[in-house]
């Protein structure tokens, strides 16, 4: 019995949809794998062996014969895309995205997906990536282990399209979990958005304050480099995120300064041991979950 998907558009095969169609490529090595994006990214994506047809013109080319068209694109871009994506995609086809921030992508499926007999929509957020982007750094084994979100309830799975998805992601090492969108961004915003947004802050704070000498970074061990790992991560890959997840980061960061004001304030006591205390819990907890 032939799988239900066997021919994949991706669209954008920077880091996750490079990574994507590398694991694809791997795991499910029977899968034709188109890439759609700039044409000096889909000749890396080629000369690498990720995909195996690269087009940067027509994205109605592109997805025409598609079972599966995964959107690894930057989330005002995937907004824009998601009508024409709507009218073009084969009727039997199930369209993905990857995106960071899923509750204004989800209110554009639900306008756009409204033919019963026409392709379907799934929200998802792959929590897997990097602090560098674009195909360079793509990575097979990106998704294993980690956490692949999908958008909606878990009874929708029992569309076989829908199915068939998930055993892929499980395929390729990742462990699929339900969620509402607006739990999601919740949930990513905290966990996430608000650690970069927190290193963007501190490692600027730092740079502003460097002397003629280096100091204070001529000093820094590796504990600095671990922390700021994340503030090398480019504007263009955060900007849409933080503008479809405001109000969530918003909220977020006038709570996390409010923490920092209790720190402060316990500076000269000996009161800041629960603080250290629930802090190595934290890490201990996130130790044992990789």
């Amino acid at each position: 019995m032939p799988h239900l998907i066997q021919r994949v558009t991706i669209l954008g095969t920077g880091l996750i949809g490079g990574s994507f169609a590398l694991a694809l490529r791997k795991y499910t090595p029977d899968m034709y794998i188109v890439g759609w994006d700039r044409p000096d990214v889909v000749l890396e994506a080629r000369q690498r062996g990720a995909i195996d047809e690269g087009m940067f013109a027509s994205v109605e080319a592109a997805i025409r014969r598609a079972d599966l068209i995964y959107i690894a694109l930057p989330i005002g871009a995937t907004l824009d895309l998601l009508p024409e994506i709507a009218q073009h995609a084969p009727s039997h086809a199930l369209v993905a995205d990857a995106c960071s921030t899923q509750l204004r992508i989800e209110q554009a499926a639900v306008e756009l997906f409204v033919d019963e007999d026409g392709p379907i929509f799934l929200g998802g957020h792959p929590m897997a990536g990097r602090e560098l982007s674009g195909f360079t750094h793509a990575d097979a084994d990106l998704f294993q282990g980690g956490t692949y979100a999908l958008i909606g309830a878990q009874n929708e799975s029992r569309d076989p399209r829908i199915s068939a998805f998930v055993k892929i992601i499980e395929k390729l090492g990742a462990r699929p979990v339900w969620l509402e969108a607006q739990q999601h961004d919740y949930a990513v915003g905290l966990a996430s958005h608000l650690p970069q947004l927190a290193a963007i802050a501190l490692g600027s704070f730092l740079y502003d304050r460097l002397d003629e000498n280096g100091l204070p970074i001529t000093l820094a061990g590796p504990g600095l480099r671990d922390t700021l790992r994340l503030a090398g991560s480019p504007y263009a890959m955060w900007r849409d995120i933080v503008l479809t997840n405001r109000e969530v980061l918003s909220a977020a960061l006038d709570l996390f300064a409010r923490r920092l004001d209790d720190l402060r304030e316990r500076l000269g006591s000996r009161e800041l041991e629960a603080d250290f205390d629930a802090a190595n819990e934290l890490y201990k907890l996130l130790r044992s979950m990789q």
